[in-house]
């Protein structure tokens, strides 16, 4: 029985060397058949599907499209030589468009309690705090600073950022009621 056992395991290890033997023969024939295609200047045909992606070149990453920066956009320059443009009135706008990256974020706002004007958006994971002094912009993705000490032409000058609270401190009926 012993002897039996034996020679099945042998017969299949020698079969799977033949089969093994034949692929890499014609896997060896298929390569230098598409290095001699390859010479010529023909090219394979595209899988109709993968089964995982295609990295994207240097070249291919080069051509995406950026968005545009929205027009009336003010330049808030940063720390580190970064910068971004924002669009929409911070002292009445729900909702500002922040380009930053090459990429128009939409940022609704939030309330906040420490008199800080808030735009957040929890899909992008963008988050743009702005005080009296400067403006940060916060990455929730990675819990990130993306940019720091970020001002407009006039704040550099000497004044207040433009942000509800200074609206408000200007117009001290509005607080009132009256």
């Amino acid at each position: 029985m012993k002897t039996l056992a034996i020679a099945a395991a042998i017969g299949v290890l020698s079969a799977t060397l033949f089969v093994t033997a034949d692929a890499c023969a014609a896997t060896a024939a298929a390569t230098g058949a598409s290095s001699a295609s390859a010479q010529s200047g023909t090219k394979k045909p595209e899988p109709s599907h993968r089964l995982f992606k295609k990295r994207v070149t240097k070249k291919a990453a080069a051509k995406t499209i950026a968005d545009p920066v929205p027009e009336g956009a003010t330049k808030w320059r940063c720390a580190e030589n970064s910068q971004f443009f924002l669009s929409g009135d911070m002292k009445r706008d729900q909702v500002v468009t922040v380009h930053w990256a090459g990429k128009n974020y939409k940022l609704p706002r939030e309330q906040t309690t420490t008199g800080a004007d808030r735009f957040h958006d929890a899909a992008t994971g963008l988050d743009l705090i702005v005080i009296p002094a400067k403006a940060m912009l916060f990455s929730d993705k990675n819990s990130a600073r993306l940019a720091d000490e970020c001002k407009t032409p006039e704040m550099v000058a000497g004044a207040p950022a433009p942000i509800q609270t200074e609206a408000l401190k200007q117009r001290p009926g509005l607080l009132q009621g009256h």
